[in-house]
């Protein structure tokens, strides 16, 4: 047996089976999420001070209830394409969303902006609040707001697209 034979035997007989066994545990990796786009049923974001909030949208309903600059209660109609709730769905997977506390809130929670993020699926919900008194992690409450603002503006992008 040659050298060159017994190198091209041994890289099939360690490198082939790893291979291998790498497509198979990341098929099922993906195939086991459990958090799926196919399953993905929309967003609901809210934001405000303590426990008023001023600003509320849900995909589902398409409705985005604000407040204008006069103080006024405005409430409008706004679809997100599936292209949007794709990109905000990859990027709460990015951001690692699914790993975070559900409550993020600091001392000062009652008179600080707040945030209510809900990811609803077919079969499960995440639901986030984080205010901004939230000072026990700095990157996690960068990651969360990070997410808070793509999915505001995505809002933002198709309440523009719809004029």
């Amino acid at each position: 047996m040659s050298n060159q034979f017994k190198k091209i035997f041994l890289g099939f007989s360690i490198a082939l089976p790893f291979l291998l066994y790498c497509v198979y545990y990341y098929t099922m990796m993906v195939k086991n999420a459990p958090y799926k786009f196919v399953e993905f049923n929309g967003i609901v974001i809210k934001a405000g001070e303590g426990n008023n909030y001023e600003k509320i949208y849900n995909s589902q309903t398409r409705v985005y209830q604000y407040k204008n600059q006069n103080d006024s209660t405005l409430k409008t109609n706004v679809k997100l394409t599936k292209d949007d709730l794709l990109y905000l769905h990859h990027k709460a997977v990015e951001l690692g969303f699914w790993n975070w506390p559900a409550k993020m809130l600091g001392p000062d929670s009652l008179t600080s902006p707040r945030y209510y993020l809900e990811y609803d699926y077919k079969n499960k919900k995440k639901i986030i609040e984080i205010d901004g008194s939230y000072n026990s992690n700095d990157k996690l409450k960068a990651a969360a707001l990070q997410l808070i603002k793509a999915v505001d503006q995505n809002i933002a992008d198709a309440e523009d697209r719809k004029k």
